[in-house]
């Protein structure tokens, strides 16, 4: 089943208790969506421990970069001029999934989706 990308704006949304973004976890987590950040954003998000960055990282599956996943960015890349490699990856990693992207980068993700016309993006 298809559930949630989260991008590095997403997280900070939700870490700053933004209500949209407090509402979609919700949703999600009623709905038992699974909520999906890659490992390149939780390095782009983290900056040291504390009890609310603890437990939002509790509540995700952080994804694991792998040749596959490399791959597709790294083509998308080639495809869309000057998408950065975490926007990248991120739309690689939802479009395995099917899932549904949140983000603060919609124009830069929106670009993506001509590599990946599957993934919805939606705004945070």
């Amino acid at each position: 089943m298809a559930g949630l990308t989260l991008d590095t704006g997403a997280l900070i949304a939700l870490e700053r208790r933004r209500q949209r973004m407090r509402k979609v976890v919700d949703v999600a987590t009623r709905d038992a969506l699974s909520i999906t950040v890659p490992v390149v954003v939780l390095a782009e998000w983290w900056r040291g421990a504390s009890d609310l960055r603890d437990l939002i990282r509790r509540m995700v599956t952080i994804e694991a970069m792998d040749e596959p996943l490399a791959v597709a960015a790294g083509e998308a890349m080639a495809r869309v001029a000057k998408a950065s490699v975490a926007d990248a990856i991120v739309m690689a990693s939802a479009a395995r999934r099917g899932d549904v992207v949140y983000t603060s980068d919609f124009d830069d993700l929106q670009r993506l989706q001509a590599v990946f016309p599957a993934v919805r993006v939606l705004a945070v």
